[in-house]
């Protein structure tokens, strides 16, 4: 159902190196450049995330209560994301752990402010 998801940025750099090295670790690569914005995915079949400077050459802002879940296969998987997203510069938005039985979860926000969480079930 979800074909991509874009978050804004102000500094296409730095995000642009934030998530080439967050991405990496659930191997994703970048896949396409769209100028004033990138996409990565872990298959060009699958759902992608895309970081973009606005279109109306606004500053881009944060959408509150918008959050981004990156699914992974594996608990180790969601510690490695969620302890480099904080090595890069991002800011811890709920520790990593157990959230009910089955979903295992950490939250953080990216270098532009962005909510996203790494998460796997099981």
């Amino acid at each position: 159902m979800i074909g991509y998801v874009t978050l804004g940025t102000n500094d296409l750099p730095r995000a642009t190196a934030f998530y080439d090295a967050l991405l990496a670790e659930i191997g994703a690569t970048r896949t396409m450049d769209f100028g004033r914005g990138y996409a990565w995915t872990v298959n060009p079949k699958r759902p992608a995330l895309a970081i973009m400077q606005p279109f109306d050459k606004q500053a881009a802002t944060v959408g509150n209560g918008v959050m981004v879940a990156l699914v992974v296969d594996a608990r180790e998987k969601v510690d490695r994301v969620h302890a480099k997203a904080l090595a890069l510069g991002g800011k811890d938005e709920g520790a990593v752990g157990l959230r009910g039985e089955t979903f295992y979860a950490g939250y953080f926000r990216d270098l532009d402010g962005n909510k996203l969480n790494v998460f796997c079930i099981g």
